[in-house]
Formats: structure tokens, C-alpha cells, sequence
């Protein structure tokens, strides 16, 4: 039997070793690419659900002016995204965290950047806005041991290459197919990360093959 003294020992111990444990594991943020079609949200969503199940706590952003990127996560068809509530609100300054931030399934918790209405600006823009607006508010200092970005790859213009541009993920996944426009789209998101890779810490953590079967696909 334990006397006070070592029981209070004891919790300090378990106390100091949780905290050294959240302090040694660093938070892991990754970006997955691919053209648009290609299967990505749905790769995006269920390697995150994997790790919800496993006991990790993660965020999701979708940067994706479709903002399908939490779809299966929420079980609805779409989620109020940074974009849209932020021209409601007048600027993203008049938005608090917990408008914009949803938890779904496993606890994960879920945020869709959005985009401007079709014709009328620039969805990469968005994407830019829906980081910082995440930053300043603090998204990234909670007990996270994932964040994962779902970025659209078909055109990787300044604002859907931020994750990559200003080192938000240390690593890049790219979900292709053998059909030529993916390999295209993953050709270019890798001439991309090249560029950058030199200058920062991203690197290419590598291509998850989500193909059909059709003629001719290598």
C-alpha cells in the first residue's frame, strides 16, 4: 500500500511524464495534392478517420473552393467555410474559431477555407486568408498531434501553394492515378515542391496510387 506521499509522488511522475510526451511529439502537418476528381478529399478523409481511431488528435483543412474536404467527417453535404462567412460578417476579423471550426467524426476537427463566388476573385487568395485567419485565432496551439491540409492540384497557383511556399506542411502526399492529366497534375505539384525543398523543410512524402482500371493507365 502506497502512503500519501507516495501517491502524490506518483501523479507528479505521471503529470510530468504526459507533458514531456505532448513536448517530444511534434505536430506533424501534411498536404495532400492531386488533380481535381482524382479521389483525394475522400484518401484525405479516411487516413484521417484511421487516425482518430488510433487515439490522434487532428485537424483537417480543406483548401478547396468546393469545400468537400470535411464532407464524410461532418456526415453533411457542406460546411459553412472561412470565405463565405467571413463576407456575411462583413471581414475575417469579425469572425471568432468556433464559427469556422467543426468537430466530426473521432473528434477531428474540421475547417474549410472556401472561395469567392465563380468569376469574382481568387480561390488561392482564400486559401491564404483561412491559414492566417487559423493562426491568429490560435487553431494550431491545441493538443494536435496531425494537421492536414486537402489542397486542390490542378493549378498551383501562389494561394493553393502556401502549404508548400510558406512550410505550413513538412509533407507532401500526392494521389494519382496512371491517367495522364494526374500524372500531369503530380508532375507539376513535384516541380513545385522542388522549388521549394531547397529553401525549408517540405519534402515529397510520396504518391498514393488511387487508380480505376481503365485502358490504358500505367
Amino acid at each position: 500500500m502506497l502512503s500519501m506521499w507516495d501517491e502524490e509522488t506518483v501523479l507528479n511522475k505521471r503529470i510530468f511524464l504526459a507533458h514531456a510526451r505532448r513536448t517530444v511529439m511534434k505536430l506533424r502537418q501534411c498536404a495532400i495534392y492531386g488533380k481535381g476528381g482524382i479521389g483525394k478529399s475522400t484518401t484525405t478523409q479516411n487516413l484521417v478517420a484511421a487516425l482518430a481511431e488510433a487515439g490522434q488528435k487532428v485537424l483537417i483543412v480543406g483548401c478547396d473552393p468546393k469545400a468537400d474536404s470535411t464532407r464524410l467527417m461532418l456526415h453533411e453535404k457542406a460546411q459553412h467555410t472561412i470565405m463565405q462567412l467571413a463576407a456575411e460578417a462583413g471581414s475575417v476579423e469579425d469572425l471568432e474559431l468556433d464559427q469556422v471550426l467543426k468537430v466530426g467524426y473521432g473528434g477531428v476537427k474540421c475547417v474549410e477555407s472556401g472561395g469567392p463566388e465563380p468569376g469574382v476573385g481568387c480561390a488561392g487568395r482564400g486559401v491564404i486568408t483561412a491559414i492566417n485567419f487559423l493562426e491568429e485565432e490560435g487553431a494550431y496551439e491545441e493538443d494536435l498531434n496531425y494537421v492536414f491540409y486537402d489542397v486542390l492540384g490542378d493549378v498551383v497557383c501562389g494561394g493553393f501553394a502556401m502549404p508548400i511556399r510558406e512550410k505550413k506542411a513538412q509533407e507532401i502526399y500526392i494521389v494519382c492515378s496512371g491517367e495522364m492529366m494526374a500524372m500531369y497534375a503530380a508532375n507539376n505539384i513535384s516541380k513545385g515542391i522542388v522549388k521549394y525543398a531547397s529553401s525549408g523543410s517540405v519534402r515529397l512524402g510520396g504518391l498514393i496510387c488511387n487508380s480505376r482500371n481503365v485502358d490504358r493507365e500505367g
